[in-house]
Formats: structure tokens, C-alpha cells, sequence
């Protein structure tokens, strides 16, 4: 069997461990290992790659912004800033058709912004807004529909922890990807709130409305978010005006979000306890899976697969708009089995190289910006599409009395506005790029 030939059969076996439930980031290092061994014939030459690649991967100094986008996330989620994020969002839209579902929509942008995780976002905002949708008479499957789209803005509004991941996989500017995130995110929760807008005129009486809130009230719930606002302004502002790099405003933010949870009374010994555990916790898991996407990659560069399926994708002539095409929908099939940072890390080192050799009409700068939002947007869709969108799954445990059939159908909506969404991105990448000239 040549190279090539075991780089082709390591995607199926990987495959199979992965459908036989085993860690994915074990079944990674185990496919990646085992497959160098077979090159190479050499035990030394395997453990020496493993030493390399492990030092090599955790020196990267990019990767510190991980656990503490991560950390971010866990003061927001203990201290309670989700229920003023809410009832912000409620005192202005609350009173609309489908006000409520549109204010968890809000809510989860919001959060989103300073929490940088799609699962977090999508059960800290179920457990603050569940109560009030079934108050309101809103049915199952919208409420759950709905909280689980609005958690996939949690992976695309800035910061996003899978942009950093593939900003280090594509050598990206980790700044200018969070800019060029920001309009396709506000895309995405007004395709949401579009989506209710709809499903409650076509069903309307499927929900009941707040009383108005006076603009008194407003006022009073937008001065409770300060701290959020805050943040958000003080670490996406000063990455894209040049205060701070990326890793810096990392810090500022995780200091920030702790120093607001602190001074509102919302964070106690136990809960920072708890937060640092679950950083810990979660970083280990996602550096873990960076390293056996490291292993299987290099595994991969060996047989030199991605390099000369570069050279067969560019020799058949294909149109690259075919090519982009075939890749998303792939990234959708890919996204029904496979949790996100997995796929991610799975696919891009190969599919990267493939798809920067055609020509888009674009530089490669422009074009790696625009393409990593297109993967993260058909990513985000994977989450909320059976049969194993994670975000379905982690609502359906908050609502136990949902049938899970009802989530799934719910999401549907929300799937639709996502592919309208991806195919305008594709269609008009100066849309995705526009704020990125701007600025740079």
C-alpha cells in the first residue's frame, strides 16, 4: 500500500472509532501514530515526532488566549450576567409578537460577546429565558428551537475560542478574523429574530406578549449591563483600534469579567473555584484535541495527501465556486456527527491548502479571512442540525419535557436562515471583508 493510499484509508478508520464513541482526540493521536509507524518503519523516529509536535504545539503563544476566553466565559456564566442581559433585551423587545424568544436571541448575542462558547451561551441563556417562554405560552419547539440557535452566536460574535484555533491552523491575523466575524454574527441573530418574527405569524397564537416597558424601565435595564457592554467594548474595541494584541485583550477581559462578577455581589469563593476547575478542565480537553489533530496531521504531511490533492484539485479544473461549494456541503454533513472544534481541527489543516491554491479573485489575506468565516458559519449550523447537534441536546437536558423531536423541528427555522446567510456570504464576500478594509 502506498503513502497516499494508507493517507486515504486513515479518514475511514477514523471514522469507525469515532461512530464506536471512542475520545475523538484519542482516536486522533491513535490513527496518527499508527499511521507514521507504517511510514516511517521506525519506533524512534514516531516517539521523536510526538516529542516535537507536543512541544512545538503548546509553545505556540497564540494558544494562551484560549483558557482565557474560557475563564471569560465562566465568570460571566457563575455571576449571573445572563438574567440582566435578558431582561435588557425583554424591556425592549418583549413586547413585540415573539418578543420574548426574540430577547433570548439578543440575550445570546450578548452573552455571546464576552463568553466566546456556543454550548456555554446556549445553557446559561436556556436557564434564564426557559421559564419565561413557557410563562408566556411559547411552545416547546420554538423555545428550544430558538435558545439553541442563539447559543451558535456564542462561536461566531468575537470573542470566539474556534477562531482563534483556526487562526493558528491557517497563520491568520487572530484581529482581523474577529473583525471580519462581527457583521456575519449580527447577520446571524437577525436572521433568527426574522425566523420568530415569521413562525409567530404564521402560528399567532402561539404565544402571549409582555406589557410594554416604558422607556424609564429601558434605561434602568441597559444600566445593568454595563459591566457587559463594558467588556465588550474595552477588549473587541481594543483589538481592533490597536491598544491591545489579541492575547492581551484576553487578559484584560477574563480580569475584567472577574472584577465586575466581584463587585456585583455575584461571585463567591465557591463559584471561582468552580470557574477555575472548569477552565482547567475544558482547556485540557480542547489542547488535548489540538494534539491529536497535530499527530494526525503530521501523519497526513508524511503521506503527502493534502499537498497532492492540492495539485489533483488544481490539475482537473474544476471551477473554484464548485469546489467551495462541495467543501461547505461537506462541512454540513460533516457537522451532523462531529462536534465542532473537532471537525475543525480535522479538516482545515488539509482542505486549507486545497482550496488557497484556486483562484477566487481574491488575495490570500482577504481570502483566508472570508473562507474561515464561511467554515465557522456552516460549523455554527452543525450544532442546531440532528442527529448530533450538541447545542439540541444540552436545551433538551435543561427541558427534560420537551420531546427531543420537538427541539429538532424547531431548529429547522433556524437551519433555513443559516443556509440563506451562507449563500449571501458566498455570493458577496465584501460583505464579510468590508469592516476588515475599513479598519486595516
Amino acid at each position: 500500500m502506498s503513502n497516499v493510499e494508507l493517507g486515504l484509508w486513515s479518514f475511514p478508520v477514523l471514522l469507525v472509532l469515532i461512530f464506536l464513541r471512542f475520545p475523538i482526540a484519542l482516536a486522533m493521536l491513535a490513527v496518527g501514530l499508527g499511521g507514521a509507524w507504517m511510514v516511517t518503519g521506525s519506533n524512534m523516529m514516531m516517539l521523536n515526532q510526538l516529542k516535537n509536535l507536543t512541544f512545538g504545539t503548546f509553545s505556540n503563544y497564540s494558544l494562551s488566549i484560549v483558557p482565557l476566553f474560557l475563564l471569560m466565559g465562566q465568570f460571566a456564566t457563575l455571576s449571573g450576567m445572563s438574567s440582566s442581559l435578558f431582561s435588557a433585551a425583554a424591556s425592549f423587545l418583549g413586547h413585540r409578537r415573539g418578543g420574548v424568544a426574540m430577547s433570548a436571541i439578543g440575550a445570546s448575542a450578548g452573552f455571546g460577546s464576552i463568553c466566546g462558547s456556543s454550548l456555554a451561551t446556549a445553557a446559561t441563556m436556556a436557564q434564564v429565558a426557559l421559564p419565561e417562554l413557557r410563562r408566556y405560552g411559547y411552545p416547546g419547539s420554538l423555545s428550544t428551537g430558538a435558545l439553541a440557535a442563539g447559543g451558535t452566536l456564542g462561536i461566531l460574535i468575537p470573542p470566539s475560542v474556534i477562531l482563534v484555533i483556526y487562526a493558528i491552523l491557517t497563520e491568520q491575523n487572530i484581529a482581523k478574523l474577529f473583525v471580519a466575524a462581527m457583521i456575519p454574527g449580527i447577520l446571524a441573530a437577525v436572521g433568527y429574530i426574522i425566523a420568530i418574527a415569521i413562525w409567530v405569524r404564521v402560528s399567532p397564537n402561539s404565544a402571549a406578549v409582555q406589557d410594554r416597558v416604558p422607556w424609564s424601565g429601558r434605561l434602568a435595564a441597559l444600566v445593568s449591563v454595563w459591566p457587559v457592554l463594558t467588556i465588550f467594548f474595552v477588549v473587541v474595541g481594543g483589538i481592533y483600534l490597536g491598544f491591545f494584541t489579541p492575547t492581551e485583550a484576553a487578559a484584560v477581559g477574563a480580569a475584567g469579567t472577574g472584577i465586575a462578577a466581584v463587585a456585583s455581589g455575584g461571585m463567591s469563593w465557591q463559584k471561582l473555584r468552580k470557574a477555575i476547575l472548569s477552565t482547567a478542565s475544558s482547556t485540557a480537553m480542547i489542547f488535548l484535541i489540538v494534539l491529536g489533530a497535530a499527530v494526525y496531521n503530521g501523519f497526513l504531511a508524511l503521506t503527502q495527501l493534502p499537498q497532492i490533492s492540492a495539485q489533483w484539485v488544481g490539475s482537473q479544473g474544476f471551477s473554484p465556486w464548485f469546489v467551495l461549494s462541495i467543501v461547505l456541503l461537506m462541512y454540513l454533513v460533516f457537522g451532523c456527527i462531529m462536534d465542532s472544534l473537532s471537525m475543525v481541527l480535522l479538516t482545515v489543516p488539509i482542505i486549507y491548502p486545497v482550496m488557497v491554491g484556486l483562484d477566487f479573485g481574491m488575495s490570500p489575506d482577504d481570502f483566508g479571512l472570508w473562507f474561515g468565516i464561511l467554515v465557522l458559519i456552516v460549523v455554527e449550523v452543525g450544532l442546531i442540525t440532528p442527529p448530533v447537534g450538541m447545542n439540541l441536546f444540552i436545551i433538551n437536558g435543561l427541558a427534560k419535557d420537551i420531546p427531543i423531536g420537538d427541539t429538532f423541528r424547531g431548529a429547522m427555522p433556524f437551519v433555513v436562515t443559516d443556509l440563506v446567510r451562507t449563500v449571501i456570504l458566498v455570493l458577496f464576500p465584501p460583505i464579510t471583508l468590508a469592516l476588515v478594509w475599513l479598519i486595516y
